[in-house]
């Protein structure tokens, strides 16, 4: 990335630096060791240290500089799929605890905030899914009837409706699920730090994990730092910014970059006009794009970048060309803030549960839905740790799959994301 190119998120780290930070004692050991230090790895270790577990987290860079803290914001419960099609892939029994853990992801970020007293900006007025092609009205359609048969606070939207609520041209209705919300997401992971640093869990910043080895009294893992951390479990928390760390994880996802813009503060009459009850959108486009306010008025809005990482304010140009076909009224008003992130995208869409050994798990996959869905991961984490119970799991422990030619398939990745480009220009 060029040196010379200000990347900078609309979001606020509420935390003095090097407040988190715990160094690594000599022979340390403890219950369990947690690799990253992002939403999964903090809601893991915050519940095992309410459950009365020794936990050290050690995070590679700075809580928040990843995916969790450069994320949009949008908590959003539910999985890619609707409950139909879980019930028809896992089968009755697994495919209800798939749903109902889909259905708990929000409530699990929303009533840990309360619980523990964050100081983190949230709304919760739900989140628009915005139909822009009447295949897209029919799908939302189809799963508007099968969360509302589960009881789930949600609605259709007409043409009318989201106009009003969002504010934006060109969508033929929607859908409202008002479970959703939106917080300011890097407030969020270090905030949920430090709730975790006063329930007794151990942060070491800036130390990565360089070696796994398991022996008969349990795990060590090595680090930059030339410790060495002994425990009975591992948790590996590091989704799109895995390694070779443990053998063919990296190879079984594919990292993505999701890149974000922020404009000025709206003026009073654009703070009316757009998004006036704050909902998160996400569009029906093939490549979509998701939006909603900050806590000091800019419009956000995000989608897929270039696979690599950015190199000049280019880069972004297809948001801000998005944000204005959305909002032409947008037109004079200035970009601020420019970021990006690394997400990981698996195959089928779903997350991936491995323990590829005894005492050893990992998670990757968040599918755009990862605020809610890590946060509540974690806590089941630590439950199936405290306990041993698989049943406590949400999803299936499957096998590490490494992707065949990985290599290229982000290669074909990237050039299926310029043909969806393309045909999503041709549909305006």
């Amino acid at each position: 990335m060029s040196q010379d190119l200000n990347v900078r998120s609309a979001w606020q780290k509420v935390v003095d630096p090097g407040s988190l930070h715990a160094p690594i004692g000599n022979g340390e050991q403890v219950d369990v060791t947690i690799i990253g230090a992002g939403v999964m790895g903090l809601s893991t270790g915050l519940e095992l240290a309410r459950q009365s577990k020794s936990v050290r987290i050690i995070e590679a860079s700075d809580v928040g500089t990843g995916a969790s803290g450069l994320n949009g914001g949008q908590v959003i419960p539910g999985l890619k799929y609707d409950p139909d099609w879980l019930l028809q892939h896992f089968g009755q029994e697994r495919g209800e605890i798939a749903i109902a853990f889909a259905q708990s992801t929000a409530d699990a970020v929303f009533d840990l905030i309360e619980r523990e007293g964050l100081e983190v900006p949230r709304v919760r007025n739900g989140w628009i899914q915005a139909a822009h092609t009447e295949s897209a009205l029919a799908a939302a359609q189809r799963r508007d009837a099968q969360w509302r048969a589960r009881g789930a606070d949600v609605r259709m939207l007409d043409a009318h409706e989201i106009e009003a609520m969002t504010g934006a041209r060109g969508y033929l209705g929607g859908w409202l699920d008002k479970r959703a919300g939106i917080i300011d997401p890097l407030s969020f992971v270090t905030q949920l730090a430090l709730a975790a640093r006063r329930a007794g869990v151990q942060i070491a910043e800036r130390t990565k994990a360089q070696a796994l080895r398991r022996d008969q009294a349990g795990w060590s893992v090595e680090t930059s730092t030339g410790h060495t951390i002994r425990s009975r479990f591992v948790v590996v928390a590091t989704n799109a910014y895995s390694d070779g760390l443990i053998p063919g994880l990296a190879r079984s996802i594919v990292p993505l970059h999701s890149f974000q813009i922020a404009t000025e503060r709206l003026p009073g009459r654009l703070q009316d006009a757009i998004l006036p009850g704050r909902q998160a959108v996400s569009d029906s486009r093939r490549i979509l794009v998701y939006y909603r306010k900050s806590p000091d008025g800019r419009l956000v809005l995000g989608g897929r970048g270039r696979m690599a990482e950015p190199k000049s304010e280019s880069d972004w140009k297809h948001l801000e060309r998005a944000m204005r076909r959305l909002y032409p009224s947008l037109d004079g008003i200035a970009i601020e803030r420019r970021w990006f992130g690394r997400v990981a995208m698996t195959p089928d869409h779903l997350p991936h549960i491995h323990e590829p050994q005894p005492g050893l798990m990992t998670v990757v996959g968040c599918q755009g839905r990862g605020v809610g869905m890590m946060t509540a991961l974690g806590q089941k984490f630590a439950h199936y740790i405290a306990s041993g119970d698989r049943a406590i799991l949400p999803l299936p422990i499957s096998a590490i799959k490494p992707i065949p030619l990985h290599e290229f398939r982000q290669i074909g990745v990237a050039a299926t994301i310029a043909w969806y480009r393309l045909l999503d220009a041709l549909e305006k």
